[in-house]
C-alpha cells in the first residue's frame, strides 16, 4: 500500500504542479507576453480564458482515459496521463511570445493548455482508484486520501519555484525568461513520475474483472443510460470546492497583485503557507471520513465554505499579508474537509466495470463548472479594488448551496463493503 500510495501521489503532484504553474503564470505574466495589445484587465481575462480551456478539456480527457481505464486498466492510464500533461507543460516553457510569433503564439498556448487538460482529465480518477481498489475496506478513505494531497503539494512546489523566480529576478527578467523555468522543470518531474508508476501493479478489482471477462466494451453508454443522474449529482457536488479553491488561489493572486497592488512574492508566500496547512489537513479529513462517513464530511465542508467566504474576502481586501494568510488558510481548510474524502467517496458510487469512466467524467464536469469559470467570473464581477466584492461572494455562496443540495441527494456509502457495491443495488 505504501508503494501504491506513493505512485498515485507522485503523479498527482506532478500533474497538478504542471496545472498550477500555468495558473500562476496566467495571473502574473501571460497577459503582457501573449496578449500585449490588450489593456491590463483585458489581458488578464484573456489569459484566464486560456486557463479555462484546460478545464474544458478535462471532461474530454476523462472520457478518453476513463474508457482506457475501464478497458485496459488503471495503471495504463497513470502512465499515459503523466506523459501527456508533462510534455505539454515543457512545450509551453519553450513557446515564444506574441512578439515573435504574433497571433500564432496565443493559439499554440491554448492548444497546449488543452493537451494539459486532457491529461489531467484521467489523472485524478486513476490515482484514487489505484489506491482505493488496493486498500482494505476500513481504510479506503485513508489510502485514497494520499493522492488527494498531490494537488496541494503540487501547488506548493509550483509556487515555490515561481516564487524563487520572482524573488531573485527583476520584473523585466521574469517576464523575459524567468517564468519559463518552472515549466521546463516539469520535464525532470515527469520522468521521475513515469518511472515510479511503471513499477506499480494493476489493481485487484480490475484483474478480477478481467479474469471474469465482464469488462464493458463501451463504458460511457451504460453509464449515461443507467447512472446519468448520479453523474450530474457528483458533478454538482464537487463544483463548490473547485470554485472556492480557485477563487482563493488563481483569482486571488491576480486580484492581490493587480488592483490591490500587493507584491507578487508576498502573495505567493501567503498561498504557499495556506496550501501547506491544507496539505497537512488532508489525511485527517480522509480518516474522519472513514470513521464518520464521507457524505457527512462533505456536507460539513460545504457548510464551512459557505460560512467562511465573506470573512475570507474581507481579509483579502485588506491587502495585509498576515490577514490574507489567515483568511486563505481558513477557507482552504473548509475546502479540504469536503474534497479530502472524495477520492474514496466518488468511486464507491459507481460499479467496478464503469468506475473509472464514471469517477473521471463526473468529477471533471464539476471541475469545469467550478474551476474553469470562477477566475473569469470573479475577475468580471470585481469592479473596484476597494470594498468587499459582494458579487463574488454571492456567486460562491450560490455554488455552495448547489453542492450541498447534491450531497443531500447522493447516498451515504459508509457501510458499503466494497467500492461500487452500493451503485449496484
Amino acid at each position: 500500500m505504501a508503494r501504491v500510495a506513493a505512485a498515485g501521489s507522485v503523479g498527482t503532484v506532478i500533474e497538478y504542479y504542471d496545472f498550477f504553474i500555468y495558473g500562476s503564470a496566467a495571473a502574473l505574466v501571460f497577459g503582457p507576453v501573449y496578449f500585449p495589445n490588450f489593456s491590463p484587465t483585458a489581458g488578464t481575462l484573456a489569459a484566464f480564458a486560456t486557463f479555462a480551456t484546460g478545464f474544458l478539456a478535462r471532461p474530454v480527457g476523462s472520457l478518453l482515459f476513463g474508457h482506457i481505464g475501464d478497458r485496459h486498466g488503471r495503471r495504463t492510464v497513470l502512465l499515459i496521463s503523466v506523459l501527456t500533461t508533462g510534455l505539454a507543460t515543457v512545450f509551453i516553457g519553450l513557446l515564444p511570445g506574441y512578439a515573435t510569433l504574433g497571433i500564432t503564439a496565443p493559439l499554440l498556448l491554448t492548444l497546449l493548455r488543452i493537451v494539459q487538460g486532457l491529461g489531467l482529465g484521467g489523472e485524478w480518477s486513476a490515482a484514487v482508484l489505484l489506491a482505493s481498489e488496493h486498500a482494505p475496506p476500513g481504510r479506503r478513505g485513508l489510502w485514497a486520501g494520499f493522492p488527494q494531497t498531490g494537488p496541494t503539494v503540487g501547488f506548493v512546489l509550483a509556487n515555490g519555484v515561481m516564487l524563487s523566480m520572482t524573488a531573485t529576478l527583476t520584473n523585466e527578467q521574469f517576464r523575459a525568461w524567468g517564468w519559463r523555468v518552472p515549466f521546463l522543470c516539469a520535464g525532470a518531474l515527469t520522468l521521475v513520475g513515469y518511472i515510479l508508476r511503471s513499477k506499480v501493479d494493476e489493481t485487484p478489482a480490475f484483474l478480477d474483472l478481467t479474469a471474469r471477462r465482464i469488462l464493458v466494451r463501451a463504458p460511457l453508454a451504460p453509464l449515461m443510460r443507467h447512472h446519468w443522474r448520479r453523474v450530474l449529482l457528483v458533478a454538482g457536488a464537487v463544483t463548490a470546492a473547485y470554485a472556492v479553491n480557485y477563487a482563493a488561489t488563481t483569482w486571488a493572486l491576480s486580484q492581490a497583485t493587480g488592483p490591490l497592488d500587493l507584491d507578487p512574492t508576498d502573495m505567493l508566500l501567503c498561498l504557499m503557507g495556506a496550501m501547506a496547512v491544507m496539505g497537512v489537513a488532508t489525511p485527517l479529513a480522509a480518516v474522519l471520513g472513514d470513521r464518520y462517513g464521507r457524505r457527512t464530511l462533505s456536507l460539513l465542508g460545504c457548510g464551512a465554505m459557505a460560512l467562511g467566504i465573506v470573512p475570507y474576502l474581507a481579509m483579502l481586501q485588506t491587502g495585509r499579508v498576515g490577514m490574507i494568510l489567515v483568511g486563505t488558510s481558513m477557507i482552504l481548510l473548509a475546502v479540504i474537509t469536503m474534497l479530502g474524502v472524495q477520492g474514496a467517496y466518488i468511486p464507491e458510487l459507481f460499479e467496478p466495470q464503469l468506475r473509472c469512466t464514471g469517477t473521471a467524467f463526473a468529477y471533471n464536469i464539476g471541475a469545469v463548472l467550478g474551476g474553469a469559470l470562477t477566475p473569469l467570473v470573479a475577475t468580471r464581477l470585481t469592479t473596484t479594488a476597494t470594498g468587499l466584492p459582494w458579487p463574488v461572494a454571492f456567486y460562491l455562496l450560490a455554488l455552495c448551496a448547489l453542492s450541498t443540495l447534491c450531497f443531500v441527494l447522493l447516498p451515504d456509502t459508509q457501510a458499503a463493503p466494497e467500492p461500487g457495491r452500493l451503485a449496484q443495488r
